[in-house]
């Protein structure tokens, strides 16, 4: 499992364990599973799908920026 945190300027988006992240990142789209290299990156205006134990959820954004180390994904946006 991976652990998740999206903030925004007004506030924390969402904050818990997820399966998996799908990102829309400025050279295109990329998924984020448990293990993934340690990355920082741009995203672009686009929809963040991430998937819990409940289902699948989509967040849209205008971008913003994610990092990944040790199954902690976090993402600072801006929504639309």
């Amino acid at each position: 499992m991976l652990q998740l945190k999206i903030v925004s300027p007004e506030k924390i988006e969402f904050d818990g364990a997820v399966e998996s992240v799908l990102v829309p990142g400025t050279m295109g789209q990329f998924e984020i599973l448990q293990d993934h290299a340690p990355i920082i990156s741009t995203l672009q205006c686009g929809t963040v799908e991430f998937t819990t134990a409940e289902g699948k959820t989509q967040l849209e954004i205008q971008g913003g920026f994610v990092e990944v180390q040790k199954n902690v994904v976090s993402l600072c946006v801006e929504l639309k």
